[in-house]
């Protein structure tokens, strides 16, 4: 089996994976500021980062998955004040819809840590910073980290020209240096506010994902995630206070970021206003479609939103459904043999090449599109040449394929149930079908049809109990 190599922002080389803790992967990925609906851009991310936990699971590794809710910020207070709503109601309004984005994209987070929970470790960890004498106190009250103090700053994102490093500059009158970033900002009037050794109020943005991935993960993990326009600032301060504050180099082995949605030539973004929400993409091409999509470009690249590129996954989407429901079919028709003939050997290679390819596209970087495209050779071997010779072997096969295909693309699972539970609802379902179809028929005065329903299903142990225009169901014992 190939070796798992990833690309890694810090080194600009694609490296080997090997975990800190052999057999563990422990993964954290930037999630979101709760002041406003999630967009496709997002949805790029959450897709990503499940996907590549998914495929590490596929490869025998137990994974720990965490992304945070940042629940106060800046964007948050402004939105609360300009609407009359209290801050709370909008972090939640939005952390709502942010976990139904997540339950439709078939994204399974394992711990979804919030700020506001952790103000604690937070006050903790900016204490630790400060007797180590890598952050001061402002006279306002705001606690800054002090750049000049890591000399390893700007390695992350390639900026190594001071001048590129200003951030917060509404604050660079308290700041000993421009660049020098907030770990704690002093209380305003009418803003929320927590009590710290050197004053009221409120964590800044990068502490947070310092405090609850090694809260979690540990003083070092694997993989930090998050899409490219977080590496500076965000994950460079994220390293530079992580890094001063346990003492450990590297705080985090692989940096890896996936690119922007765009819109024609610019990045979709909320301040540029050519955001699509994800609710409204969900009803327009379904989350399944969605979800291959982001698939279709390699993570690190950008990835161009047209309705074109949309309507090519659907149609990749409804190929794929089509190869399982036949699959499925041949796997209850299939001829089991003793003995295999030269065709259906070269067929059974035929399988086995594809996944050694779908492995080592996968393995390379997570060449997600040349994994898709190892697919879509599967499928025409099955429609062309499986179809048509439903050997067990063959058919037994291609099924396991497909069960491994969807570990990682995770967009056939209601295809295929497989545990008693699953089955049981999907056959509930079916079942309830029919009663509707046979309700009309019995509307429509025709009767001959709607029994002849009610004797087949009787064949099987389904008794259908009509009580004027309504009709319930049970199984026979």
């Amino acid at each position: 089996m190939y070796e798992i190599k990833l690309y890694n922002t810090l080194t600009r080389k694609i490296e080997e994976f090997k975990p800190v803790s052999p057999g563990f992967v422990k993964m954290y990925v930037c999630g979101p500021t709760v002041y406003d609906y999630n967009h496709i851009g997002h949805g790029r991310v959450y897709v990503v980062y499940d996907a590549l936990k998914r495929y590490f699971a596929l490869r025998g590794y137990h994974v720990i998955h965490v992304m945070n809710i940042t629940d106060i910020d800046d964007k948050i207070i402004n939105r609360a004040n300009r609407e009359k709503r209290d801050w709370r109601e909008v972090a939640e309004t939005y952390t709502r819809d942010y976990l139904e984005s997540l339950r439709k994209l078939n994204v399974k987070v394992d711990l979804h840590p919030r700020v506001t929970e952790h103000i604690k470790e937070i006050i903790e960890f900016i204490q630790t910073l400060i007797d180590k004498g890598y952050a001061y106190i402002a006279p306002s009250g705001s606690v800054y980290f002090e750049v000049d103090k890591y000399p390893e700053y700007g390695e992350l994102s390639g900026r190594t020209n001071k001048e590129l490093w200003s951030q917060e500059k509404e604050f660079i009158s308290e700041k000993k240096k421009p660049y020098d970033f907030a770990l704690w900002k002093a209380w305003k009037p009418g803003e929320p506010y927590w009590e710290a050794p050197w004053g009221r109020g409120r964590p800044g943005w990068h502490i947070e994902c310092s405090v609850m991935s090694s809260r979690y993960l540990g003083k070092q993990f694997d993989i930090h995630g998050g899409g490219t326009d977080l590496i500076f600032p965000h994950h460079e301060n994220e390293r530079a206070q992580s890094e001063a504050a346990f003492g450990v180099k590297p705080w985090v082995k692989y940096w890896v970021h996936t690119g922007m949605v765009m819109m024609g030539s610019e990045k979709m973004s909320k301040s540029l206003g050519n955001i699509i929400p994800l609710r409204e993409a969900f009803k327009e091409w379904g989350p399944e479609t969605l979800r291959l999509w982001y698939l279709t470009s390699h993570y690190r690249r950008p990835l161009v939103f047209t309705e074109e590129s949309i309507k090519q996954t659907q149609k990749y989407y409804e190929r794929l459904v089509s190869v399982t429901n036949t699959i499925k079919k041949l796997s209850r028709e299939a001829v089991g043999l003793h003995r295999m003939n030269d065709e259906d050997l070269k067929i059974l290679d035929k399988l086995l090449e594809i996944r050694s390819r779908f492995h080592e596209a996968l393995s390379n970087d997570f060449n997600t599109p040349q994994a898709l495209a190892v697919i879509s050779e599967f499928m025409t071997l099955v429609f062309k040449e499986i179809q048509y010779n439903p050997k067990y072997m063959l058919v037994l096969t291609a099924y396991k394929l497909l069960r491994e295909f969807n570990i990682v693309l995770g967009v056939l699972d209601k295809y295929l149930a497989e545990t008693p539970e699953e089955l049981e609802t999907l056959l509930d379902n079916v079942i309830n079908i029919v009663v509707d179809i046979r309700r009309e028929l019995r509307e429509r005065k025709l009767y001959d049809l709607a029994d002849r329903i009610r004797a087949e299903l009787g064949k099987h142990g389904i008794i259908l109990m009509d009580r004027g225009k309504e009709t319930t169901w049970m199984r026979r014992k």
